[in-house]
């Protein structure tokens, strides 16, 4: 009981911090969200395209030695 007394009572009497977050904080955030998710699909490109490249290539040496 009193462990949620305390909470709510820090959550009532919260004061404003006045930080500041500038602009290059916030253009960080944007590159580095969109750097994991580019990542993210490229791993998987490399993963789907890799094999498919090998068996084109593998398709087309068969067709040249005919």
């Amino acid at each position: 009981m009193i462990k949620w007394l305390i909470i709510i009572s820090f959550i009532i009497i919260s004061t404003p911090s006045y930080a500041y977050l500038g602009p290059g904080m916030s253009g960080g955030v944007i590159a580095a969200v969109i750097g994991f998710i580019a990542a993210i699909f490229l791993g998987i490109f490399g993963i789907i395209y890799y094999p498919i490249k090998r068996a084109l290539k593998k398709r087309k040496k068969e067709k040249d030695a005919r």
